[in-house]
């Protein structure tokens, strides 16, 4: 179950995220031009308080990382910093390389917690999903998996989310994982898009 206070208690201005994604894309940048990555304290203080977000890199349409904490454990600017970093290094992928800077389009996701649902059956847990607004994390205690709101774009239908869901976390396909909690969130997502000028 994510804790009270895995985001940010406060609202994240439009011009706040834009301030963060255009962190994270200078992070990038940075990393892959070999320069020293900036790590100074965007915008409003908001973005200093304990925060959640997620990075994800695409380029051409084809996921080239996305890495993301639930639990807010450090300030939200740090929290992007070192996500963006951990994205060009996503372990499912190839490393991002300098060369495709320019096609990289660049999203980040501030959390914000939403509240525990039933997860003692599939049918309840099925039933308590808001598709296309909910983000949602499950564990059993030794497993866990989550999907951020923006999957259901490309997943629809509720049955196909859950079992892409339990897949991810490692749990066998047609059984329901005993001991299983439940519980969502939303995202405010902000894009940085290409083209971008080369390095």
């Amino acid at each position: 179950m994510i804790p009270s206070r895995s985001a940010v208690d406060v609202v994240v201005e439009p011009a706040d995220g834009a301030a963060l994604v255009h962190l994270a894309a200078a992070v990038v940048q940075a990393r892959l031009a070999g320069r020293p990555v900036p790590e100074e304290t965007p915008g409003r203080a908001v973005l200093a308080l304990p925060g959640a977000s997620f990075v994800t890199l695409e380029a051409a349409g084809r996921l080239r990382g996305c890495i993301g904490t639930i639990e807010a454990a450090r300030p939200l600017y740090l929290d992007v910093i070192r996500n963006a970093e951990r994205a060009m290094r996503d372990p499912r992928l190839p490393p991002v390389e300098a060369a495709e800077w320019p096609a990289l389009d660049i999203k980040v996701a501030v959390l914000t917690p939403g509240g525990p649902i039933p997860a003692g059956s599939r049918a309840a847990f099925v039933a308590a999903l808001r598709p296309g607004v909910d983000g949602v994390l499950i564990t059993d205690g030794q497993r866990r998996a989550t999907f951020l709101p923006a999957v259901w774009a490309k997943m629809t239908d509720p049955e196909r989310f859950v079992d892409a869901l339990l897949a991810k976390g490692g749990w066998p396909p047609g059984d329901w994982p005993t001991g299983l909690t439940a519980s969502t969130y939303t995202t405010a997502e902000y894009r940085d898009p290409a083209p971008r000028d080369p390095l």
